[in-house]
């Protein structure tokens, strides 16, 4: 069974937003080293949870979670074979893995992540 692993939250300023989330819930937020403006944000250690990432608002506009997969390949084929759609292509994150943005039936966006450390 997949689950959630990872949520982003889209934001028009960055400082603002990491202020934020640091006074209200304590989160704490560090720079992603990669190739595009990302924010990891680590959202505890001992208690049930997920961490996630804040990124510039683009095409993303609403908090998106992130469902970890075997395959992305598999799980794009069964998400349009059960009424879904693809947003994107299979994409390699380098280093972490693979990803695609997707919409359920609802219209709802979700991401999907296959790690492979070895994605290039």
């Amino acid at each position: 069974m997949s689950r959630i692993i990872h949520f982003e939250i889209p934001v028009d300023n960055p400082d603002r937003a990491i202020d934020f989330y640091k006074k209200a819930f304590g989160w704490k937020v560090e720079k992603w080293p990669g190739p595009m403006d990302y924010w990891l944000v680590k959202t505890g250690d001992s208690t049930p949870g997920i961490d996630g990432a804040f990124m510039k608002r683009g095409n993303v506009t609403s908090t998106t979670n992130t469902v970890g997969v075997e395959s992305v390949d598999k799980s794009l084929a069964a998400i349009t074979a059960a009424g879904g759609k693809a947003l994107m292509p299979k994409t390699p994150i380098p280093g972490v893995g693979y990803f695609a943005y997707c919409t359920d039936t609802e219209g709802n966006m979700f991401g999907i992540m296959q790690s492979d450390a070895s994605a290039k």
